[in-house]
């Protein structure tokens, strides 16, 4: 069978740590590369329960998207819930692999997933990153994506569109705007996105998708379009486009829409194990809830 390190491999080609952002510190975060993988499941948080599951699943391997150590830490003792993580995994020979902001910006990543999932054609990366290996095979990688739709349609349909393509929490999604403005184009940020408003309204976007919009970013962005749409309105050209308001706003919930990326991990991950080692592992994509909100009123 397969051993770790070859399995780690073969991650960091589809998804690459030079992707990472500086202050990430994705890979391989518990393990004995020697040991052999014959079972990987994805799950979007390596939670008590996640690691629970997946221990008595009998998996070799798990790959979240959100890191267990996103911050320094200088112990990990059992005292520490992380810490227990830890000691768990190394007791049932389970390794962990992270794919992070590296996964944010692959090729069939992490963005490209949700762009994909909500409908978006002629893609191309919202905070692109040059990379020789990925143009050479023809990808655009990079933070977000931006896109159109195929075919126009309200911002109140393109919010139930997104919605329905993400796993259920109960946090669900929320939408700032006018909802019978017609969208086109739209930029998808999966995570914490705004920092981004400033990319996202160079892009001209009508929409933009991404998630932990907190209220003083949000007010300030939706109201600036307002403010931008009125002026372009009176003949005063500020901004891009006509006179709709944009970017209008989706905020979703974190892991719900970070965890699109493993519809095609599941494909991908196993295939390109298969063409390096000749052996191709089981793999389970784990679809608990790790939004942390249990009750919305």
């Amino acid at each position: 069978m397969s051993t770790l390190k070859q399995v780690v491999d073969v991650l960091e080609t589809l998804y690459p740590l030079r992707y990472a952002e500086h202050w990430d510190a994705p890979g391989l975060i518990v393990g004995d590369p020697a040991r052999q993988v014959r079972r990987i499941v994805f799950a979007a948080d390596p939670t008590a329960a996640v690691v629970d599951a997946a221990i008595a699943g009998h998996a070799d391997l798990l790959v979240t998207h959100h890191p267990l150590l996103f911050r320094a830490a200088h112990e990990v003792s059992a005292i520490g819930a992380h810490g227990d993580v830890v000691r768990r995994l190394y007791e049932s020979g389970c390794a962990l692999w992270v794919g992070h902001t590296n996964a944010d910006s692959a090729y069939r990543g992490v963005g490209q997933a949700a762009a994909d999932a909500f409908g978006l054609v002629d893609q191309h990366p919202l905070v692109p990153i040059r990379d020789d290996e990925a143009a050479a095979a023809g990808h655009e990688v990079g933070l977000g994506r931006v896109g159109r739709l195929e075919e126009p349609m309200t911002f109140e349909a393109f919010a139930r569109r997104v919605a329905d393509a993400l796993p259920h929490t109960e946090l669900g999604v929320t939408a700032s705007g006018p909802l019978d403005q017609t969208v086109e184009t739209v930029a998808v940020l999966p995570g914490s996105g705004d920092s981004l408003f400033d990319e996202v309204r160079a892009s001209g976007a009508d929409v933009y998708v991404t998630s932990d919009l907190r209220h003083h970013p949000a007010t300030d962005a939706i109201e600036q379009a307002r403010h931008e749409a009125g002026l372009r309105a009176r003949g005063i050209r500020v901004g891009l486009g006509d006179v709709r308001i944009r970017p209008l706003l989706i905020n979703t919930p974190h892991s719900a829409i970070e965890a699109l990326w493993f519809r095609y991990a599941l494909e991908d991950v196993p295939a390109a194990i298969e063409r390096t080692t000749g052996e191709r592992p089981d793999v389970e994509w784990m679809r608990i809830n790790t939004d942390p909100w249990t009750l919305r009123l």
